[in-house]
């Protein structure tokens, strides 16, 4: 199964009975942006993720970033009690650019589940479609999602120290550089680290680019014949780098869950700006 799935493709699909669609609206700003756009509008028969309840565990002050990942089996209930099994084909969709819908992707993978795709677009390609929405909310009956060995891989920040690979920082350039933080409390970046917005894997309508595009880009950012590590600020926009990759027919990074938004929570820990 591929790493996307269009807007015709999906609409041509949701009448299947095994077709699951997880809608994954969040804003970093707004915690409750996301549950007020799903209760508004969303795609007909999907149920809602919040990241910061479903896809996040709480946080721990001092120890854990700002959406770090829940146990395995308390995502498996999640998904479990919304009616997703491992026979289900699952689409995560946001607004559009994809972030939030690739965290959605990557945890899914993460408990060995292959059959998931990214809405290329998201729900924004859906409306400009001119595709049914509806504001009634789905409630599936529960299912059983049984965990499967891991089709992903995740490092710690111990293992960031000592890391001889690429590693690739998805913020924007100001935050990597430290010229700007708007939500954490320090600045500036895990040092070796490469700057690799993940803005810069979509065109202007939230689109991923062409494979070859992506394909270029992840070259010319020097991944070829290394072992790539993904972070961003707290774990999230990061997989949207990991989705893009895959995407391109590369070797799939690893993840730093906790991202910078963990890093900074040890002061041992070193930081660079620039």
């Amino acid at each position: 199964m591929g790493t996307l799935i269009t807007v015709a493709d999906l609409a041509g699909r949701l009448d299947h009975p095994d077709t699951r669609v997880i809608d994954c609206r969040y804003s970093l700003t707004d915690e409750n942006a996301g549950q007020r756009a799903y209760a508004a509008s969303h795609i007909p028969g999907a149920i809602h993720a919040d990241l910061g309840h479903d896809l996040s565990a709480p946080i721990v002050p001092g120890v854990t970033g700002r959406h770090p990942l829940p146990e395995r089996a308390t995502f498996a209930s999640f998904l479990s009690r919304s009616g997703i099994n491992n026979t289900c084909k699952v689409v995560a969709y946001d607004d559009g650019p994809g972030a939030f819908a690739a965290r959605c992707w990557w945890m899914l993978r993460w408990l060995g589940h292959a059959d998931v795709q990214v809405l290329d677009g998201g729900f924004s390609a859906w409306n400009e479609a001119g595709q049914v929405v509806t504001d009634e909310v789905s409630v599936l009956p529960p299912s059983t999602f049984g965990i499967r060995p891991g089709l992903t891989r995740q490092v710690s920040a111990a293992e960031i120290q000592s890391f001889a690979g690429l590693v690739l920082d998805a913020r924007d350039e100001a935050r990597y550089r430290g010229e700007a933080e708007p939500i954490d409390p320090v600045a500036g970046h895990i040092p070796g680290a490469i700057c690799a917005p993940f803005a810069g894997n979509v065109d202007d309508g939230g689109q991923l680019h062409s494979t070859s595009q992506l394909r270029r880009r992840f070259a010319e950012l020097g991944v070829e014949d290394q072992d790539v590590v993904c972070y961003c600020g707290s774990g999230v926009t990061a997989t949207h780098n990991i989705l893009a990759m895959v995407h391109a027919g590369l070797d799939e990074p690893a993840l730093y869950p906790g991202s910078w938004s963990e890093w900074i929570t040890d002061p041992d820990r070193p930081i660079a700006a620039e």
